[in-house]
């Protein structure tokens, strides 16, 4: 029986709900998605951030690097979680800039307000709701990112639609997900608890650019991909799992 989108939210606010007051990994088990940021991040961009922000950063690559910040900017950070991107991205956009992260779990909304208040930072504000439905004004964000998340929505192309409408012409988006090489079967993708550790909900990179494209982007670039075996064990019968960075601009 095919798992519905209620289910999928539940699973995933439930899963990343423990990881913020307990600790863990985004992904379960022995891999280390989100053990080390170092692995993700250039050192120099994590001096200054509390460890708090470091040891939960819960991604799978560094959207904030390839999103070419400019002082000023207003970005928006879709399931900012601890808010490790959010206040790299505070850095770079400035004290004229602004940051709004919007998760869907209360328990990581408040995980990433303490870090704020421990960071002393006053460009980032955090909002509660969903990335299919977004609570944010229409055309009134420069950057929109995000980092191993969209893989987790049930629905991908109200993600992209919601990214199209919120962003100013000319916007650009820079994310970093998990995509595959293939597609995971319908009996995998009935799997809620391995839909929420990041596995079953992500799809082929092809589609997944496609949905870009048709939500209105254009200029979609996958600037890099590399082997998720860290974060997915490949069994037999499963797509190939990567990490990708994707870009893409709205029309201006």
């Amino acid at each position: 029986m095919a798992v519905s989108n209620v289910q999928i939210h539940d699973q995933v606010k439930v899963h990343y709900g423990s990881i913020a007051t307990s600790g863990g990994s985004c992904c379960g088990g022995d891999c280390d998605c989100n053990s080390d940021s170092s692995a993700l991040y250039e050192s120099a961009a994590l001096e200054g951030l509390h460890a708090d922000v470091v040891n939960l950063s819960l991604g799978c690559g560094d959207p904030v690097a390839i999103a070419g910040l400019k002082p000023g900017e207003t970005v928006l950070d879709l399931g900012s979680g601890g808010g490790i991107d959010c206040f790299l991205a505070a850095r770079q956009v400035g004290t004229d800039g602004r940051v709004i992260g919007v998760d869907m779990t209360p328990a990581m909304l408040e995980k990433a307000n303490a870090n704020k208040d421990k960071m002393g930072v006053t460009n980032v504000e955090f909002r509660q709701g969903y990335i299919e439905a977004l609570p944010v004004e229409d055309s009134s964000i420069d950057v929109l990112m995000s980092n191993c998340v969209i893989n987790l929505s049930p629905d991908k192309p109200a993600v992209f639609s919601e990214a199209f409408r919120v962003l100013k012409p000319g916007g650009r988006i820079s994310v970093s997900d998990i995509v595959t090489e293939g597609d995971f079967t319908e009996e995998m993708r009935a799997d809620a608890a391995k839909w929420a550790a990041c596995v079953t909900g992500a799809i082929d990179v092809e589609t997944y650019t496609s949905m870009i494209a048709e939500a209105g982007f254009v200029s979609i670039e996958v600037v890099d991909k590399a082997n998720a075996e860290k974060i997915v064990e490949h069994n037999p019968g499963m797509p190939y799992v990567y990490s990708a960075r994707v870009t893409a601009v709205k029309p201006g």
